[in-house]
């Protein structure tokens, strides 16, 4: 039984209850380990002794868990106590897309095409990894505080073992594909099909097909043409009237290919709207009626009546339906009720079909061998065809900046952030400063693949010492080879089948190359042959919540977060330094020690010099003589030295000083002396007595900046 309060999973705090469904509720919590706000979904008590809810629940988490992407709503963990499932997920704070619209009526055509791309680049994620939603609806899309996008409730989510899976399990029936709503095949143009009525819901505030009942709607959407959403609002563009179109036509074949495919049209109906630049197939065949047969309806009115009892059987058990707390703004996490949906009958049917469907794949792959090794060539050219048979990858590219004249540190911490890896070399130079940048061996503006090694020649002054030679030998010998000459080893592991492993593989700058005492050397550390090891993630200019997720993410084990002073200001509060290079290969579970920048160090001052006795500009009536307090204070308010004295010029000698100027105060009392006055008509004398007085003033002073 959860309560609030309690701790499960020896980490996550149950705060407040944010959401409830049919068989789970959701939770604030705060995971104290790495100190930050989750969502924590919870299988109710009633069905956490049910093995078929309890495998439901984990293939939502195993679903999920494997997807980090800025558009999902990311699964942290998943675990199982005292009875208790429960799945740790991002939190949200934002609202549904389904209230979004309720609370605009319709959305603007840019801001509609905007958040359909955003939605495009999180379900792309999930279809790269193989899983589709099944059930894209606004609901299960929320918008963040920030503005930020992002897909959530993959609860009837499906690995997708082959191009498509068998299934009867339907979403919401208004969103649902065709070929959902008969119970037959879907894949991940099921999920373009909803994210179609979807983006149809935004820019109409309506969906394209009501009823009153679920075969009613699933009838229309596998019969009825899909309405133009300009019917409703005349100043939809052509453009993204076609999108929506051939979003939801009614053959999947026909439909966008990919995600990317959609991608991109949306992008450019947000570029230029007007243009019909939408290739549509078909679009007369398409538009024809589609014969509803006997078996088609009774299957629909068969998985209806299961989905209808199920829903009212959870409205039964939990007397609640899930809906967004607009004034916690928790996030919104939307329950779909899980389905009983074994039927011995649809089963066989489906083992039946699966066979027929293994033998004709199987023709078609023998017969696919077949003419690759030329025994069907049919006269077709052989190498047109293997060649069309591969399929050309691009990988992600970066323009190269231009980082001649920055220093070291500047340049390494600017390419990671491209995604770039920076190796170091170094030439003597007595008209570049040590440590500046002279080039690169990548040209400015130039477009290279992410993880690209970049070689940047530095300065090493006129005083360069010599690299040693540290190839072949173990590690810890180049170490020391290092260290004899002045230099610090960056250890670089990566897999080698011809270098024992724990020798060096290579070295930057090479063997006998000119560098600065102090600089580091790049040794490239063999692993020996290629095996099962964890690549190491770039954290630096991540914030210390992030790195932490990030290696955690990756198999490894934060260590140690050391805060350090750090001249690059845009690293300020930011991961500095980590361990282990980026890309290297360690052990699953290797611990990753970081620093953390405070921003550059604090500048101090010095005075060293004599203080002058007060001049006749700064008080006339000074004497030579007096008593005089001398005190010293920073700008910042810090009285550094006091002392009285009658003795000037005075020596002074002070370091540390926290500010760059301050003033001197000069404070002593002036006494007159006394004088006579005659009467000049009755001769008398009278003393008239000297007086004191309080004098004080200031002299500014300038500090001289310590090296």
């Amino acid at each position: 039984m959860i309560k609030i309060g309690m701790i499960i999973g020896d980490r996550y705090e149950i705060l407040e209850k944010i959401g409830t469904g049919g068989m789970s509720d959701v939770y604030k919590a705060k995971d104290h380990k790495l100190n930050r706000f989750v969502a924590t979904k919870v299988l109710k008590q009633e069905f956490s002794e049910n093995a078929n809810f309890v495998s439901k629940f984990r293939i939502e988490a195993q679903a999920a868990a494997g997807l980090m992407h800025p558009n999902i709503v990311n699964v942290y963990d998943v675990g199982e106590e005292g009875g208790i499932y429960y799945i740790v997920m991002e939190l949200v704070e934002g609202i549904t897309l389904k209230k979004y619209i309720e609370k605009k009526a319709r959305l603007s055509v840019k801001e509609a095409v905007s958040i359909a791309i955003q939605v495009s680049m999180g379900i792309e994620a999930a279809h790269n990894n193989h899983i589709i939603h099944r059930d894209i609806k606004p609901q299960n899309i929320i918008i963040s505080k920030e503005g930020k996008v992002k897909v959530t409730d993959f609860g009837i989510a499906k690995a997708a073992t082959s191009n498509t899976i068998t299934s009867n399990v339907m979403g919401s029936v208004h969103y649902t594909s065709p070929e959902q709503a008969r119970g037959g095949y879907s894949d991940e143009k099921s999920d373009i099909y909803s994210l179609g009525v979807t983006l149809f819901e935004m820019l109409t505030g309506r969906v394209p097909f009501n009823g009153e009942t679920t075969v009613a709607i699933a009838i229309k959407h596998i019969q009825e043409e899909m309405p133009s959403p300009r019917d409703y609002v005349s100043e939809i563009p052509v453009s993204v009237e076609q999108i929506v179109f051939k979003c939801c036509r009614k053959s999947p074949d026909r439909r966008y290919q990919s995600m990317s495919e959609l991608i991109d049209d949306l992008k450019k109906a947000l570029i230029t709207p007007d243009e019909d630049f939408v290739k549509v197939v078909d679009p007369d065949e398409e538009a024809s009626t589609k014969f509803i047969s006997d078996r088609d309806m009774q299957q629909i009115k068969r998985q209806s009546e299961r989905r209808e009892y199920m829903e009212d059987t959870m409205r039964l058990r939990s007397q609640v339906e899930y809906e967004y707390d607009e004034d916690e703004e928790d996030g919104g996490y939307d329950e779909e009720e899980y389905e009983e949906d074994y039927d011995p009958k649809m089963e066989k049917l489906t083992t039946i079909l699966a066979i027929i469907a293994a033998v004709l794949i199987g023709g078609i792959i023998l017969f696919l061998v077949g003419k690759t090794v030329g025994v069907f060539s049919f006269g077709e050219n052989e190498t047109e065809t293997e060649s069309s048979a591969v399929p050309e990858t691009k990988a992600e590219q970066v323009e190269m900046i231009n980082v001649i004249g920055m220093s070291m540190e500047e340049a390494r911490t600017a390419l990671l952030k491209l995604g770039l890896n920076p190796e170091f070399t170094y030439v003597e130079s007595d008209s570049v400063t040590e440590g500046v940048v002279i080039s690169a061996n990548i040209s400015t503006s130039t477009k290279v693949d992410v993880n690209s090694t970049v070689t940047v020649t530095v300065s090493a002054g006129v005083k360069g010492v010599e690299v040693p030679n540290v190839l072949g030998v173990s590690y810890a010998e180049a170490v020391t080879a290092l260290d004899q000459k002045g230099f610090v080893a960056n250890k670089v592991e990566s897999y080698s089948s011809e270098v024992e492993k724990g020798n060096v593989i290579s070295q930057m700058p090479e063997a006998g190359s000119k560098a600065p005492s102090g600089s580091a050397v790049t040794v490239r550390v063999s692993l020996g042959a290629e095996e099962t090891k964890v690549r190491v993630p770039n954290v630096i200019g991540l914030d210390e919540e992030d790195a932490t997720v990030s290696l955690i993410e990756a198999g490894l084990t934060p260590g140690t977060v050391e805060e350090v002073n750090n001249e690059d200001l845009a690293l300020n509060g930011l991961i500095c330094y980590q361990s282990y290079s980026v890309g290297s290969y360690v052990d699953s579970g290797t611990v990753v020690d970081m620093r953390l920048s405070i921003g550059p160090k604090a500048k101090t001052y010095s005075y060293n010099g004599s203080i002058p006795a007060p001049t006749v500009e700064e008080d006339a009536d000074y004497k030579d003589g007096i008593n005089v307090q001398i005190a010293i204070t920073t700008s910042d308010g810090r009285e550094i030295w006091s002392t009285t004295t009658s003795t000037f010029p005075v020596p002074v000698n002070f370091t540390g000083i926290s500010a760059e100027s301050g003033t001197i105060t000069f404070s002593y009392t002036v006494t007159t002396e006394p004088t006579t006055i005659t009467n000049p008509d009755t001769g008398e004398t009278t003393t008239v007595p000297g007086t004191s007085q309080e004098k004080s003033f200031t002299r500014p002073i300038n500090f001289v900046v310590e090296e």
